[in-house]
């Protein structure tokens, strides 16, 4: 039988002796706004589609057993993820979400002598974890064609503890290409973590871009990352993994508590793993939508960046806080300022509704610029 990821709270006490709580992300976020009638929220990425029936219903479901402890139905996600990907129950962990392995990542590798190596601009919370713990955190600047610069972050990896690549890239939806998520992998030294978060993976169609799950078996410093966040709408509901060799998920698993998932996000998380139609179908809606927000913004002029995930940069040429604001004014809440791209707006890819209202006040804004 294999080895569970989840080991009982008893047995998990014996071996750590306390568990360690998940800190809070300690960057500033900005403020969620208020859900107001007639508002629209593109400005975290979310999918506005939510979970897929199934996973509601097993949600729901999983209510029934709210006062029990979650082991088995962490136990039984466990299993399903290691099916899916072809590993072995040993070399999955869950999480609260992929933030929570992104932390747990920083809390294994790094150091006041491991730094931590990023692009920029990425998603930032990692390099968050990592000064809390006193490591440098060292950021390289995206390429012309805005994919990680990896000959700059192989050299910024000597003495690294972590390199950590996010594709697709937030916030700019772009991908790095296969060849050079293989060049990077096989280039970085033994001694330095690869963290490849793949939150985005599943909107991304390009045949440039692939998983580098698969590459696993044969790294043993090569974690990646998912997230049910994203193409399964359960960003509300917290609920992530990492894939690993089964000695490097053991030293991630030494810096968590137990339990940070709850019976009903394991549940819909494993509900969610089965309907592969709602996959399929989530991101035929968003390239759907994507391209005529894109056919849009083409007719107003605006150039953007090449996106392979539910969200898309817009080059407005102009110092992007105002349009922001505006945007706000006008009911639409778009993304926050970028310091390494002042002049991108960040749009997530809502629902064809939305969309349409983004363009127009979008179109009501800039013509004011």
């Amino acid at each position: 039988m294999q080895q569970q990821t989840q080991v009982s709270r008893r047995t998990f006490a014996r071996l750590v002796g306390a568990a360690a709580t998940v800190a809070a992300i300690p960057f500033p976020l900005a403020a969620k706004p208020p859900a107001v009638a007639g508002e629209v929220r593109l400005s975290s990425n979310e999918n506005p589609y939510g979970p897929s029936p199934a996973a509601m219903d097993a949600a729901r479901n999983a209510l029934s057993r709210a006062w029990r402890y979650p082991d088995e139905a962490g136990d039984a996600l466990v299993e399903s993820i290691a099916k899916l990907h072809g590993v072995t129950a040993d070399q999955v962990l869950l999480g609260d979400g992929s933030s929570e392995i992104l932390k747990l990542t920083a809390d294994a590798f790094l150091d006041r002598t491991r730094k931590l190596v990023v692009a920029d601009p990425t998603f930032e919370a990692i390099g968050a974890y990592a000064a809390t713990s006193g490591a440098e955190v060292v950021k390289v600047p995206l390429n012309a064609a805005f994919a990680h610069d990896v000959s700059r972050m192989s050299d910024a990896a000597r003495g690294a503890g972590v390199v950590y690549i996010c594709n697709p890239n937030n916030p700019t939806a772009t991908i790095t290409p296969k060849a050079a998520m293989t060049r990077l992998i096989e280039g970085i030294p033994p001694a330095t973590m690869i963290l490849v978060d793949e939150a985005y993976h599943h909107f991304a169609t390009s045949s440039d871009y692939e998983s580098v799950i698969p590459m696993v078996a044969a790294h043993p410093n090569l974690i990646v990352s998912r997230t049910f966040s994203k193409i399964y709408g359960m960003a509300g509901l917290r609920a992530g993994y990492a894939i690993g060799q089964a000695a490097t998920i053991a030293k991630m698993r030494n810096q968590g508590q137990w339990d940070s998932m709850n019976i009903v996000s394991l549940e819909a998380a494993r509900a969610s793993l089965a309907d592969t139609d709602y996959v399929t179908k989530g991101r035929r809606k968003n390239s759907e939508t994507r391209a005529w927000t894109i056919s849009q913004l083409d007719k107003l002029g605006y150039l953007h960046l090449p996106s392979e995930a539910n969200f898309m940069m817009i080059d407005v040429r102009s110092d992007v806080r105002p349009i922001i604001k505006s945007m706000r004014e006008n009911g639409v809440h778009v993304g926050r300022l970028f310091p390494s791209l002042p002049h991108h707006l960040r749009v997530t890819i809502g629902t064809p509704e939305q969309m349409s209202k983004f363009v127009d006040a979008f179109t009501a804004t800039m013509a004011r610029t």
